[in-house]
């Protein structure tokens, strides 16, 4: 059905930002640290996991895309829950760290759209260009 998507959805969500508060308090920052990044990673490992087992249909991932749909406004109300004021105002080094993300992510575009593509296959038919000799 598909509230079993929206609520596999919405334990990603929950779970991640558990991750996340508990990752932060064990670093002395007094800040969510990756909660909607962990969530996000949850939600593709877990929804693959239970879709080769059979236990996630097509209905279910019907509450998933219809989320997906709307994703990147849910990703900027979450964003804007952080406190980038305060991290602007805690020094270079969160400019540093966001803009070497933002670089890395770049930098493996190439890499990840590699990944799962098949090889082209050598052409075995002779070709019509050719005279014969």
């Amino acid at each position: 059905m598909i509230i079993y998507g929206v609520a596999f959805l919405a334990f990603c969500t929950l779970a991640g930002i558990f991750i996340g508060e508990l990752l932060g308090k064990l670093i002395g920052v007094p800040a969510n640290v990756g909660g909607v990044g962990i969530a996000m990673i949850l939600l593709i490992f877990l929804g693959s996991y239970l879709k080769k087992r059979g236990l996630f249909t097509g209905k279910s991932e019907q509450g998933v895309e219809f989320w997906s749909a709307i994703y990147i406004p849910i990703v900027v109300a979450m964003a804007a829950q952080q406190n980038v004021y305060g991290a602007l105002k805690g020094g270079p080094m969160a400019i540093l760290a966001g803009t070497a993300a933002v670089a890395i992510g770049f930098a493996l575009v190439p890499a990840l759209s590699r990944i799962g593509q098949k090889k082209p296959e050598p052409d075995v038919a002779p070709s019509l260009n050719k005279a014969p000799r």
